[in-house]
């Protein structure tokens, strides 16, 4: 698969580091053309560093591991470019003190959407902090990471999943683009909580009100 990576930060480090080495062919932008050299050159595996619109012209899949803030005037910048991409968003719109910079709003995914309209967006790999992505592969108790994949078009979907996999974690349905919002929200939440996740979710035979009955040898659980 070629691969577009837009920016070089640590998320297009990480992942890009982790496709490179399945044997996906990646290329790498930033508007600082040593900082993408010197990327392209760390990631190894052949990767090349390119302009803006030469990296998004390149993939089929286009990585915008961008600050939010940057996100959408890059895509609207490189929306002809973006025509029938998949264009993966793994940004938190989260500013100080962990708040939500939607506010309500569109999500950070729909808003790439709305600035790139001929490209299929997903919602993926914004869950974690880069150093898990590094991860060789992230496996926690013995079991791969789970990454949430929304999005709403079934062809662009089955490409995620794989670099998903090759990431060396196993995909989850999230549903469509309209519940990328929830992922960037659980982002915010349990970061600026510190909440241990495993914690506050009970397995998921019990999530959905079913373990009880479930525990009890399939007798129906008292109302």
């Amino acid at each position: 698969m070629r691969i577009g990576v837009l920016g070089t930060g640590g998320m297009a480090d990480a992942l890009a580091t982790h496709w490179v080495r399945a044997g996906h062919e990646v290329t790498v932008e930033g508007r600082d053309v040593d900082k993408a050299e010197r990327l392209a050159t760390r990631i190894g595996g052949g990767a090349k560093p390119a302009r803006l619109r030469v990296a998004a012209e390149f993939g089929q899949v286009v990585l915008a591991a961008l600050p939010f803030d940057a996100g959408v005037s890059v895509a609207r910048e490189l929306r002809a470019a973006l025509d029938g991409k998949v264009l993966l968003d793994c940004s938190n719109p989260v500013g100080p003190g962990f708040r939500l910079l939607t506010e309500g709003g569109p999500s950070a995914a729909r808003q790439l959407a709305a600035a790139a309209p001929g490209a299929h967006v997903v919602k993926a790999f914004n869950l974690c902090h880069e150093d898990v992505w590094r991860m060789r592969p992230p496996v926690f108790d013995g079991r791969p990471l789970a990454v949430p994949v929304c999005g709403d078009d079934r062809a662009t979907l089955a490409r995620v999943r794989e670099l998903v996999r090759d990431v060396g974690c196993a995909p989850v349905a999230g549903g469509g683009l309209e519940r990328a919002g929830l992922l960037e929200a659980t982002a915010a939440l349990w970061v600026a909580e510190e909440a241990d996740v495993q914690a506050i979710a009970p397995p998921l035979a019990y999530a959905a009100g079913q373990g009880r009955e479930r525990a009890e040898g399939g007798k129906r659980a008292d109302g």
